[in-house]
């Protein structure tokens, strides 16, 4: 079980707090038992304050012990994949046996801002799977350029492992076709995932990294100690959000698969889900799930509507595992 962080302004929170809360969230998942802490890549988005996951997980790091760090995900075609691995292997270097490198292919952000990044990202888009071979060489230690090696240094002593997020069978073919595992990011899909992983379960090429596919599933939770309660906590965030005037999730269903219902129209077109329940309820929901896609690796991502409660949410969800084991 792992926490995906989006770092979101929570109320009004300065991006310092923000941050701050990120570290803490860390720091608690790792005592409550929470194998992994992924955060993730947005661009010029108000409400969120992590655009370099590579330098928040690198400050988390030096304050947690022993929990998995990840990125969740680095968008890749925005970069060289050079800079990618060399820096992931220095994060690999400075927390050994911790790193783990999610990789992504979506913008981040609006036009403009992948625009300002990055210069014509569509372009990018079409070039991304030379960036996964040139990535994965990288990391592999037999990239050339123009048939001179290059090598991405420092080289750690135990290989950071190489994963893939999407929501489609688009990304779970490009992580079958170079051996990575597989995230399928349910939360921001309007699709079960059962199609794209099981694409990407036929497809999958072993590599010097992964000799069997391996997958995880992102869902958004929102646990408390009673369903009323949940439920109080998800029409007040749905409430804030539509004063807001922008999209988040209201489902109050805790076991179905529908999609939310948007309290406006998304941008993207995603429609965003949401586990909102009891830990019995939610853990249900996970039991379901996890059979369907086979697999036991579950990346919670929980908004809020606020820190304390985030917190809370968090904690209940493994006191429920504990309780059931």
């Amino acid at each position: 079980m792992g926490v995906l962080d989006l770092v979101p302004r929570l109320n009004d929170a300065s991006a310092e707090q923000a941050l701050q809360q990120a570290v803490l969230l860390a720091q608690r998942a790792e005592v409550w038992g929470y194998t992994r802490y992924w955060t993730s890549e947005h661009h010029d988005m108000d409400e969120l304050a992590s655009a370099a996951p590579e330098v928040l997980l690198a400050h988390i790091g030096a304050r947690t012990e022993s929990i998995q760090l990840g990125s969740g995900a680095v968008l890749l075609p925005h970069y060289s994949p050079l800079k990618v691995a060399e820096s992931f292997r220095l994060l690999a270097s400075l927390y050994p046996g911790r790193i783990e490198l999610g990789l992504g292919r979506a913008p981040g952000g609006g036009p403009h801002a992948a625009m300002a990044l990055s210069g014509n990202y569509l372009q990018h888009v079409a070039t991304l799977p030379a960036a996964l071979a040139s990535l994965t060489e990288l990391l592999e230690d037999r990239y050339t350029y123009e048939n001179v090696p290059v090598t991405a240094r420092p080289i750690p002593d135990i290989p950071l492992s190489l994963w893939m997020l999407g929501t489609n069978v688009k990304s779970a073919a490009y992580a079958a076709q170079f051996g990575m595992g597989y995230v399928f990011g349910q939360f921001m899909s309007d699709s079960d995932g059962v199609e794209a992983v099981q694409r990407y379960r036929k497809d999958f090429v072993p590599s010097a990294r992964l000799k069997e596919p391996e997958v995880m599933v992102a869902i958004r939770v929102l646990c408390a100690a009673s369903e009323d309660e949940a439920l109080t906590w998800s029409r007040e965030m749905a409430e804030r959000r539509k004063k807001e005037q922008e999209v988040y999730p209201i489902r109050e269903d805790t076991t179905q698969t529908a999609p939310y219902n948007n309290t406006s129209q998304a941008g993207d077109n995603d429609a965003l889900r949401q586990v909102v329940g009891t830990p019995e309820q939610v853990w249900r929901y996970i039991r379901e799930l996890g059979q369907r896609l086979r697999t036991n690796r579950i990346l919670v991502v929980t908004a809020g509507p606020d820190y304390e409660r985030r917190l809370e949410s968090y904690r209940l969800l493994m006191e429920g595992l504990s309780e059931q084991q």
